[in-house]
């Protein structure tokens, strides 16, 4: 009798709560769409005569991170997505190996006649992050200037990502393919900016904090921040909140214009306090809306009040930054 009254009570108490957040969801999407208008995008033609060749490419690879930073004819690619051997996954499932070489030969040779890219930015050794780059290094028709990859610091890592994610195995499989291919691996990164064609980057987090040990690979991730005149993107990989990564380095980061939202969307990304920080104006996700949890579209909405893009359901944006100080997105990109 005890049994049934507390799953009762439980029931009560559950569906009243999951019914209140999945109403709360929709609302935050409703008010976020209305933000949109701003930004809304149009779709990518590939003609630089219009916005000019400053971009940011979000690439559409699912709920992982692959980004390509154009500027000038130079070309640097930021994770390379989610490829087709997670050891996470025990069942089938699709990775983005070829969407990401095929875009990236079509791009490269559209303005410099080559697969040339100046270098390659690992942020850490999460598979759904670095996971594809094995494809790509060793892709013959792909050459790759230099490499940017902290050393794997087993302990920052959680127990489980070495014995199950086996995330240093991947790791040492991208230093391996690129000795093999004689690119120059620099694993202490550069503390200051840096000019890259008409943008400006600096990398953050580049020596992960000791009091962060055991919190887990993400806290070992490297943020990127891309600037040109007046404009700033912050591209955050899979900084969070729960590592401690977002109050670290917040007040470093300062004003921006453009998020990439931490950790896909996922719960502990996106606090109130780092995006009142950055104050963003545009947020773009590397995933589907629907994966995006709902305290970060509240926050996002609510608090930043800023418009929200994902990836997925716009099959890839791009954020170029013009001459007239505008950022202007496009969407639709894999569709050359």
């Amino acid at each position: 009798m005890k049994k049934k009254t507390a799953k009762k009570v439980a029931t009560w108490i559950i569906v009243p709560l999951m019914l209140a957040i999945f109403i709360l969801d929709i609302a935050t999407v409703v008010i976020g769409n209305n933000y949109t208008k701003k930004y809304l995008p149009k779709a990518e033609t590939f003609d630089y005569g219009i916005n000019g060749d400053d971009r940011i490419h979000f690439l559409n690879t699912a709920n992982s991170d692959a980004i390509l930073i154009e500027s000038n004819g130079k070309f640097a690619l930021i994770d390379a997505g989610e490829g087709n051997n997670n050891p996470r996954r025990k069942t089938e499932y699709k990775g983005y190996e070829s969407e990401v070489v095929e875009y990236i030969k079509y791009v490269t040779d559209l303005k410099n006649g080559n697969n040339y890219l100046d270098f390659i930015l690992g942020t850490h050794c999460h598979y759904d992050h670095i996971g594809s780059f094995h494809t790509l290094i060793t892709d013959n028709d792909i050459q790759i200037g230099k490499a940017y990859f902290k050393k794997f610091n087993s302990l920052i890592a959680k127990d489980y990502e070495i014995e199950s994610w086996k995330i240093n195995e991947t790791y040492g499989q991208i230093i391996y393919d690129l000795a093999e291919k004689n690119v120059e691996v620099i694993s202490d990164l550069p503390t200051d900016e840096f000019e890259f064609g008409d943008f400006t980057l600096q990398f953050y987090n580049t020596v992960t904090p000791e009091e962060l040990q055991g919190k887990g690979e993400n806290a070992s991730s490297i943020g990127v921040k891309v600037s040109k005149g007046s404009k700033s993107a912050f591209l955050a990989a899979d900084i969070t909140k729960s590592t401690g990564l977002e109050e670290i380095l917040a007040e470093d980061i300062g004003d921006i214009d453009l998020l990439k939202i931490g950790h896909h969307g996922y719960f502990g990304s996106s606090s109130k306090y780092f995006l009142q920080t950055l104050k963003p104006e545009i947020a773009i996700v590397t995933n589907q809306l629907g994966k995006v949890y709902p305290n970060v579209k509240w926050n996002l909405t609510m608090v930043a009040k800023v418009p929200f893009f994902a990836t997925y359901d716009n099959n890839g944006l791009i954020a170029s930054f013009n001459d007239n100080g505008e950022i202007i997105l496009t969407n639709n990109i894999h569709n050359f």
